[in-house]
């Protein structure tokens, strides 16, 4: 069953661009990797910078499987040197 899926990934000072290349290339690595559905993704940003994407794994066991993969976990890794993973509540316009 497709588990849809809102993260919020708020920009370090200065790595708002390679935060939006990497965003773009999200979904098409997990697509790849063949654990997301075909919904396209939705991403938007907040007026404070903060970019936030909505999209659907295919199950569970799919999100499961990302941990262990290691395409996913490089990209995973090059979020983590551009961004702060937020919680979407503490967007302001999810309000």
């Amino acid at each position: 069953m497709e588990r849809i899926v809102i993260t919020a990934y708020k920009p370090l000072p200065g790595k708002e661009a390679e935060l939006e290349r990497i965003t773009k290339e999200h979904w098409n690595i997990l697509k790849k990797e063949g654990l997301v559905t075909d919904r396209q993704p939705i991403t938007c940003r907040a007026g404070d910078g903060t970019v936030v994407e909505v999209f659907g794994w295919k199950s569970k066991e799919a999100i499961d499987q990302a941990h262990g993969n290691p395409n996913v976990r490089k990209l995973w890794e090059q979020f983590a040197n551009v961004c702060e993973f937020v919680p979407v509540g503490n967007v302001k316009e999810s309000g």
